[in-house]
C-alpha cells in the first residue's frame, strides 16, 4: 500500500506564497503521474495540477501563472509552490498518485488558509 504524506499548509495573507509537499512511501518512477487537487469549502474536490513520470506538467487554468509543480526523484517527494495566493485557493490540498491499471493514491491532506 502506498503513502502519501502532504504537508506545508497553513495560514498566509493574500498575495503571499506557500509550498505544498507530498513525500511518497514508494519511488515516484512507479508512478505514471502525482498531482494535486483543491477542495474548498462546501465543494467538490477540484484538480490543479499534475506532473508525470516523464516530467511533463499540466495545470488548472486558474493557477496557471501561478502555481508550480515540481518533483524530487531522489527524495520520492512532489511539490506545489504557490504564489500569488487567493482568498479563493483556501482549501484542503490533497496529493495523489497514479499507477497503471487505473490505481490511484491519496493523501490525507493539507489545509491552507488565505486571509484577504
Amino acid at each position: 500500500q502506498v503513502q502519501l504524506v502532504e504537508s506545508g499548509g497553513g495560514l498566509v495573507q493574500a498575495g503571499g506564497s506557500l509550498r505544498l509537499s507530498c513525500a511518497a512511501s514508494a519511488s515516484i518512477f512507479s508512478f505514471n503521474a502525482m498531482g494535486w487537487y483543491h477542495q474548498a469549502p462546501g465543494k467538490q474536490r477540484e484538480w490543479v495540477a499534475s506532473i508525470t513520470s516523464g516530467g511533463s506538467t499540466n495545470y488548472a487554468d486558474s493557477v496557471k501563472g501561478r502555481f508550480t509543480i515540481s518533483r524530487d526523484n531522489a527524495k520520492n517527494t512532489v511539490y506545489l509552490q504557490m504564489n500569488t495566493l487567493k482568498p479563493e485557493d483556501t482549501g484542503v490540498y490533497y496529493c495523489y498518485s497514479n499507477r497503471n491499471g487505473g490505481l490511484r493514491y491519496w493523501g490525507q491532506g493539507t489545509q491552507v488558509t488565505v486571509s484577504s
